[in-house]
């Protein structure tokens, strides 16, 4: 193929992409009229007996033109998710009419480039008026923003798939009067910056918070003679190495916060997992108001008595108003020895019978407990299809 032919095609191929973007903004904009017939007439947001009617049909018609399913499916699910994703935060607004702001002043971890600045844009982009933000040092610093009304909302990590829980955050959690009024799911996908022409065998200093080196354990056990630097967030460590710009330091980070700081990835999926997620918390001076028709979750923190089977008895309430407990986490409480306050993710939402009744029979038997908050549930399950009824004629 002639460079003009290649150009040609390249062409083609560019006009096709800007035609995909104008057709899933088109489609976006309908979606939003689907949830304004569903907030009239009280729909829940997903149906997946329809997700699983239109996912099979679209394989089918995709077989025709040669595509493959596995790679239809993988396309719609994410289409889909944006869509019930939308959907919810439509109707999350129209029962908190109060919340809408023209600028939302967010605090979170560190600066531009962080993980929780990514988070942060991600949750943001689907909620009305216009975004500030506030990078912290520190997560008792973005608490406190939001407490003093400096900010209007703050986005924290609160555990991780590798890692685990960060119990930093819990602890905040145990002595502020703030909400959670949302989650969000973000990909980690750690990788290996330098701000210079290097290669990994130079490397003789690395930069990042201490979260990403317990994430990526085994890279730094195959890298061998390195000092490991902590900073206080990814993004500190990416702006260290783009100011030192040398070839015998490097930064761990993703490789779309490297990009602001000038950056290059020269080796990506450092974590000791690959599938590598981070789950967030929105926290706010007010707590909101969850639809119905939005699936949601509840976290709750209490205290049992001092006796053998306490918390079991308190799992039992759970177990018999069939609520399904998402997140069990102990922490200790400080000044009472061997005592412990425990956080729980159920899903369910406080407005919902079976929720207020659990939690009329728990504070029964707790020595104490409070609803930390109620808010839309963010994890979008992909709907599945048969294999019989996508292949049948």
């Amino acid at each position: 193929m002639s460079d003009n032919a290649l150009d040609t095609v390249r062409e083609r191929i560019t006009s096709l992409d800007s035609q995909l973007l104008s057709l899933l903004a088109e489609r976006r904009t309908l979606t939003n009229e689907v949830a304004e017939t569903k907030i009239k007439h009280h729909i829940p947001v997903r149906d997946q007996k329809r997700e699983e009617q239109l996912l099979v049909r679209l394989i089918k018609e995709g077989q025709v033109v040669g595509l493959d399913p596995h790679y239809v499916t993988q396309i719609f699910h994410v289409i889909i998710e944006d869509s019930v994703l939308n959907q919810q935060a439509m109707l999350a607004a129209r029962a908190n009419p109060g919340s809408a702001l023209p600028l939302n002043r967010v605090a979170f971890l560190g600066d531009k480039g962080s993980y929780s600045y990514l988070a942060t844009q991600k949750y943001f982009s689907r909620r009305p008026g216009e975004l500030l933000e506030m990078g912290c040092q520190s997560f008792s610093e973005i608490v406190q923003k939001v407490e003093n009304a400096d900010a209007d909302y703050a986005v924290l990590p609160i555990e991780n798939t590798t890692s685990g829980s960060i119990n930093e955050v819990y602890d905040q959690l145990q002595h502020t009067q703030l909400s959670i009024i949302g989650e969000l799911t973000h990909p980690i996908r750690h990788t290996l910056l330098v701000g210079k022409d290097t290669s990994i065998d130079k490397i003789r200093t690395l930069y990042a918070h201490p979260q990403v080196f317990t994430q990526c354990s085994h890279f730094l056990a195959e890298l061998g003679n390195v000092e490991v630097k902590t900073m206080d967030s990814t993004s500190s460590a990416m702006l260290t190495v783009s100011e030192l710009q040398r070839d015998d330091v490097a930064a761990i980070g993703s490789e779309a916060g490297g990009n602001l700081y000038g950056l290059t990835a020269i080796k990506s999926n450092l974590a000791n997992q690959k599938e590598n997620h981070s789950r967030f918390i929105v926290v706010a001076r007010q707590p909101v108001v969850v639809p119905l028709q939005v699936p949601a979750k509840t976290t709750l923190v209490m205290s049992t008595v001092q006796k053998p089977g306490a918390l079991v008895e308190a799992l039992l309430v759970l177990r018999d108003n069939n609520i399904n407990m998402t997140k069990l986490e102990s922490r200790p409480i400080p000044g009472n020895q061997w005592e412990e306050l425990f956080y729980i993710d159920v899903e369910g939402n406080v407005a919902d019978g079976p929720v207020q009744k659990a939690l009329e029979s728990l504070k029964n038997i707790t020595r104490y407990i409070k609803v930390l908050g109620c808010y839309p549930s963010e994890e979008i399950s992909p709907t599945k299809v048969a294999a019989a009824s996508a292949l049948a004629e």
